[in-house]
């Protein structure tokens, strides 16, 4: 059984979706852009309720953690089961351990790739994407316990505060990671994502990387949305596509919340360059 999962993490709404669409163009290389409902042929997730029904051979209850956790490694298992040399997973788990078990066990990783973005900018598209306050978003992505709850999707996932998930992906690990910001990804999307396919040992072709750039883009992915919907956008949301934008914490977020943020994460945010 080989470590073939490279990860796709980050903390959610941070980029983690446009990095798999903009694979899923490159890798099937085709002359129109691949439909957004499509891209999870290209990967799966790591905390899709069925594969958990699936590997239980029953339904379950997702809010069940000490059952869901129990799953897990069989989960992981299944994935890299096939004997591919890479398993592309997305992930929104911190690396650490919940409840004594493992969440991104080194034994069945090949690599990672961490997308992090300003979490000013972070919270307005968590907030609306949640359908919740910002004073409560802002407040839990400073909590070392937070985690979302299951439903019929997804299991419960494990973040914990912003500062702590970006620390525990970017710190050492027993294998290669490549870390990427949001706001370096928007203003050279050519150089940043040539970086993923070059971590993936994928050969880049700038004719091709050129292509799947402009098929990944916000305008295209938001004209199909608007078509035909998007199956990873929660029932609260209006849409998932919404922005795309950096900066908007500078005139859509109050700055006693912008103040608090900078305050709960400012040692993060210095080393990675979002303060001063």
């Amino acid at each position: 059984m080989k470590n073939s999962i490279v990860w796709l993490a980050s903390y959610p709404k941070s980029g983690n979706t446009w990095t798999r669409i903009f694979l899923a163009n490159y890798l099937a290389n085709t002359r129109e852009p691949m439909p957004i409902n499509q891209v999870h042929r290209y990967g799966i997730g790591d905390s899709v309720a069925r594969t958990y029904h699936m590997v239980a051979g029953r339904r379950i209850d997702t809010n069940d953690l000490q059952l869901t956790l129990s799953l897990r490694d069989k989960v992981l298992r299944g994935i890299v089961g096939n004997n591919a040399d890479v398993n592309l997973v997305k992930t929104h788990n911190s690396r650490k351990a919940a409840f004594g078990v493992e969440l991104i066990p080194a034994k069945y990783t090949r690599s990672a790739i961490y997308i992090m973005r300003d979490p000013r900018d972070m919270v307005l598209s968590s907030a609306r994407h949640y359908a919740k306050t910002l004073e409560d978003v802002v407040h839990s992505i400073s909590r070392g316990d937070h985690a979302t709850l299951g439903d019929d999707a997804t299991v419960p996932v494990f973040l914990g505060s912003w500062s702590e998930h970006v620390k525990s992906w970017t710190s050492y690990a027993p294998y290669p990671v490549l870390t990427l910001r949001y706001e370096d990804m928007l203003a050279n999307p050519h150089v940043e994502f040539a970086k993923v396919l070059k971590h993936l040992g994928v050969p880049v072709d700038d004719e091709r990387l050129d292509r799947a750039v402009r098929h990944s883009s916000f305008d295209e992915v938001s004209k199909q949305e608007a078509k035909g919907g998007f199956v990873e956008k929660p029932d609260k949301a209006e849409k998932f596509f919404a922005s795309g934008r950096s900066g908007r914490w500078k005139t859509d977020l109050d700055p006693a919340l912008a103040e608090q943020i900078c305050k709960d994460h400012a040692k993060t945010m210095k080393k990675f360059g979002y303060l001063e």
